[in-house]
């Protein structure tokens, strides 16, 4: 069988699923349990389309047990199906080969460690004292500053910016226009003009971390900013100076960590939440989309805050009673203690 085919049933034993059906049809892709068609392969783990699938026209489908009986197809069973289809559908990404060797159009300092098969792709930078490990690749206008550490098979897809003090750990990828190690916001106000901090520390990202598009990390301002191993950034997130992140920790787009603040391992951030700096969360805490933490959280769960979305004329006549919350309060405890006191 050639590369990006699989049988069902060397897909059911590749990943230890038991499977039901034609064992030997080839899969040679993925699609949605609407839209693929008899070579592909698709899955169902979410119940609100259980309806599509007695209409599916996919070659196998990975659902749990209890769908079984509704599929018309080959199936493959699975505890988890979103799980199982994440590590089965890895198989037929097409990543485009990067040949080792350095591009003729990059410029490399003398003074840089270039691994043997490290790839540097078109128009990079690497600056003094910058290590590339075995595997790595650069991607085009892609920087690696001073000092700074690209580790085995880490990926830097295309114009990334690692500015100075930087170090990747193994198997990190980072997305187009991330920059990675830029001054963190320091500043100190003396009288009438703000002096400039100097920003002393780096960045230090584990292995098998990945960093979205556009999304910025600032090195520490004494100490370094820290993302844990197998630490999840999607686009456009603010990692402020000496915030220390987890391990498998997830954040979704534009959500924010100011400074100094500390996330624990296994929480998720959704997108465009905050959290305030020198704030710690616990482990295993989800913090939903939109909320603005301003406390310490010390026990997991999931916490919310903000106002619903409403019609916008009960949203202006409800905004103007949020002026007088406490007036309310007051007169209701008033109301209350006068109530005790008959």
């Amino acid at each position: 069988m050639s590369t990006f085919q699989y049988t069902v049933a060397e897909l059911a034993e590749r990943f230890g699923l038991a499977f039901q059906g034609d064992g030997q049809r080839v899969i040679d892709g993925v699609g949605t349990l609407a839209g693929a068609g008899p070579s592909q392969l698709s899955f169902l783990s979410n119940s609100k389309y259980g309806a599509q699938l007695a209409g599916a026209r996919a070659g196998v489908v990975v659902l749990r047990e209890e769908n079984l009986s509704d599929c018309p197809t080959a199936a493959l069973i699975a505890k988890d199906p979103y799980v199982a289809y994440a590590k089965i559908a890895a198989l037929f990404e097409r990543l485009p080969a990067s040949p080792a060797g350095i591009h003729a159009s990059a410029v490399v300092s003398p003074a840089a460690r270039i691994a043997p098969m490290a790839s540097i792709g078109p128009c990079c930078v690497v600056e003094e004292d910058a290590v590339i490990e075995d595997g790595a690749v650069l991607g085009p206008h892609c920087i690696v500053g001073a000092g700074c550490t690209v580790g085995a098979q880490s990926r830097l897809v295309a114009r990334v910016t690692l500015v100075t003090r930087v170090t990747l750990g193994k198997r990190v990828l980072v997305h187009p226009g991330a920059v990675i190690g830029s001054d963190g916001f320091g500043l100190a106000f003396d009288k009438d003009h703000w002096i400039k901090l100097p920003q002393l520390g780096g960045v230090r990202i584990g292995d098998d971390c990945e960093i979205g598009a556009n999304t910025t990390i600032d090195r520490g301002a004494l100490e370094d900013t820290v993302l844990e191993e197998d630490v999840r950034l999607d686009n456009q997130i603010q990692i402020a100076h000496n915030v220390h992140v987890g391990a498998h920790t997830a954040m979704a787009g534009c959500a924010a960590v100011a400074g100094s603040a500390k996330i624990g391992r296994y929480c998720m951030i959704g997108g465009n939440a905050g959290v305030l700096g020198h704030l710690e969360l616990a482990d295993r805490v989800t913090i939903t989309a939109k909320s603005l933490v301003t406390h310490s959280i010390r026990e997991p769960g999931e916490y919310s805050s903000g106002v619903p979305l409403q019609e916008n004329r009960l949203w202006r006549r409800n905004a103007a009673r949020f002026k007088h919350l406490d007036e309310y309060v007051r007169r209701l405890s008033a109301l209350e203690k006068d109530s005790n006191n008959e």
